[in-house]
């Protein structure tokens, strides 16, 4: 971008004084609103522990695909298990978690079951330091903690190799951040006008077209709007994951913030695509909800009085198995998930096959796989 070209939003002269046509959004907001009206009434006829697992559910697909839309991939069991420490949610035996995990799934908790208490710089930056535990992003060292200050040039999302990069958007640059955040915070603490969903879309785009961080601004922005979501469902547990509708459709999510951060801040056409991604994740919780309800069904069917107790190893593998396993289950493999000798995982197999737990399955190869009898999935 050359000096003098008014090429992104921030530069406009009226910046952020955001317009939207209402009328346009009505019907959007009147139908996501519907879809989530019907998913809490579905909700509200189980039990407790059923929403406690709906909600582990949701949690973790959002920590799992919130990184995923930067190319990180986080091993679910590790998230689940934290997650399901912090909630007080039995899942059997915890995997080992490390501190990257830790700190995803500290910003994902903080965003939505404290999303009544204000959004301040030293929260996002506590946030920021948790996504970044070691002060780096790969190998690269950044400035953890504290706004950027472009000391190694102008804030850039880029695209292709080096030699011929393209440039979707470049944020304002960094001696503009104090007051520009302070602006943003200001308005996400007050008081507005704005329908709860159009804020939390607002929010979202807002902060990820200031970018104020080295890195992270992605996750970050997607948290925020996390945060006005869960203020606008008045409830700190999470039954859907916007995240994981988002990465469903990462594609149209770049392509809808290039558009918007390159054209004048009427952000109508960005608003309706928020809504609508909202919409189809709250319809996609209802997936969710039957597979915790099925996950249910087969764990009291397995524990049924008088039956021989599932071991450690066992309710382990069974848990991966639900979590969708890829690839087919070996009794090697069953030794490696389960740390265990290949003598001990044939007879936890043995045992799972002879009480109607696992089944051989149809498919051929060299070695015998083996299956879950009744799958949720």
């Amino acid at each position: 971008m050359e000096s003098g070209d008014k090429t992104y939003i921030w530069q406009a002269s009226d910046w952020p004084e955001w317009r939207y046509d209402l009328a346009v959004l009505a019907q959007p907001l009147a139908d996501v609103s519907r879809a989530q009206g019907v998913l809490m009434g579905r909700l509200a006829d189980v039990g407790m522990a059923l929403r406690d697992q709906a909600s582990l559910s949701a949690l973790t697909d959002d920590v799992i695909k919130t990184s995923e839309i930067e190319g990180e991939q986080l091993n679910v069991e590790s998230v689940r298990s934290s997650i399901a420490r912090r909630l007080g949610v039995d899942i059997g035996a915890l995997a080992p978690v490390d501190r990257h995990v830790e700190g995803v799934v500290d910003m994902v908790l903080d965003a939505t079951s404290r999303s009544s208490g204000p959004l301040t710089p030293d929260r996002l930056f506590g946030w920021h330091a948790a996504l970044f535990p070691t002060g780096h992003s790969g190998l690269v060292r950044i400035k953890v903690g504290g706004w950027r200050d472009d000391a190694t040039g102008a804030m850039q999302v880029v695209s292709g190799p080096p030699v011929r990069q393209r440039v979707h958007f470049e944020a304002p640059p960094a001696d503009r951040l104090a007051s520009e955040t302070e602006r943003f915070i200001d308005w996400a603490n007050s008081a507005s006008n704005e329908p709860p969903l159009i804020k939390a879309a607002l929010a979202h785009l807002w902060f990820v077209t200031l970018h104020p961080f080295d890195d992270g601004n992605g996750r970050i922005a997607r948290a925020i709007g996390d945060l006005f979501l869960a203020r606008a469902d008045g409830s700190p547990q999470r039954f859907y994951s916007l995240s994981a509708q988002i990465q469903r459709e990462r594609k149209a999510y770049y392509d809808i913030l290039e558009r918007t951060q390159k054209r004048s801040l009427d952000v109508t056409e960005w608003l309706a695509w928020f809504l609508d991604t909202l919409h189809r994740a709250v319809d996609h919780s209802h997936h969710t909800l039957d597979t915790v309800l099925a996950r249910t069904q087969l764990w009291q069917r397995w524990t049924t009085p008088g039956s021989a107790t599932l071991n450690q190893r066992q309710v382990k593998v069974l848990h991966r198995l639900l979590d969708g396993f890829e690839g087919k289950l070996t009794s090697s493999k069953w030794a490696a998930i389960a740390r265990c000798s290949p003598d001990t995982a044939l007879r936890d197999i043995t045992e799972l096959l002879a009480r109607g737990v696992l089944r051989k399955s149809d498919a051929g190869g060299r070695s015998t796989s083996y299956e879950l009898n009744d799958s949720p999935r």
